[in-house]
């Protein structure tokens, strides 16, 4: 599997910019390979349509088929051929196809933020309290030059590839959980 994928492409972002497709991919890269019968148990569709949606995430490059030594044949089975999407936004910015395309994508994309967090908010009451301690989520208004704006991004980069190193260290039963990062910083708009 390649560790990253940079979509340069409309076509390849709209074949993300659904929220069903977005889901597939995440729990694709989160679960390994999969059917369509086995993802239909996390997401909630029938296996017919999620083998459309698996054959769109095909089309664009996003997954591909996992062959399987053993088993039936007739199962298709399929993993993410990425770790990581991304994408620069001035690629669609100049763009006016493009940039509607990346507007449906965002939308798509901080809903399922949204739910990640609501997620979050609803299961406090079952955590433990340090769980809930060291979490962090805050928001704050700076004045910076374009320069520093760049140097942020690089301090955010060394910063996030220091924990993704540490997750990589443990494994199942170690204690460790799985944690949501989500990081942005941009140019407020007046």
């Amino acid at each position: 599997m390649e560790p990253r994928r940079n979509v340069h492409d409309a076509s390849h972002l709209r074949v993300l910019a659904h929220p069903t497709r977005l889901r597939v991919l995440g729990l694709l890269r989160e679960l390994g390979p999969q059917t369509a019968a086995s993802l239909a148990e996390h997401v909630d569709e029938a296996p017919g349509t999620l083998s459309y949606h698996l054959t769109k995430l095909a089309e664009a490059e996003f997954i591909e088929q996992d062959l399987r030594p053993e088993g039936d044949r007739r199962e298709r089975w399929w993993r993410a051929s990425q770790d990581q999407t991304v994408w620069d936004d001035a690629d669609f910015a100049n763009d006016p196809e493009k940039y509607g395309v990346a507007k449906d994508f965002y939308r798509i994309l901080w809903q399922h933020y949204a739910r990640q967090y609501e997620a979050y908010v609803e299961s406090m009451p079952h955590l433990d309290r340090q769980w809930i301690d060291g979490a962090v989520s805050s928001d704050r208004r700076l004045r910076l030059t374009v320069e520093q704006l760049h140097e942020m991004r690089e301090d955010f980069h060394a910063l996030e590839q220091k924990w993704v190193r540490a997750s990589a260290e443990h494994s199942p039963g170690d204690g460790a959980e799985e944690v949501f990062l989500l990081l942005q910083a941009f140019r407020r708009a007046t």
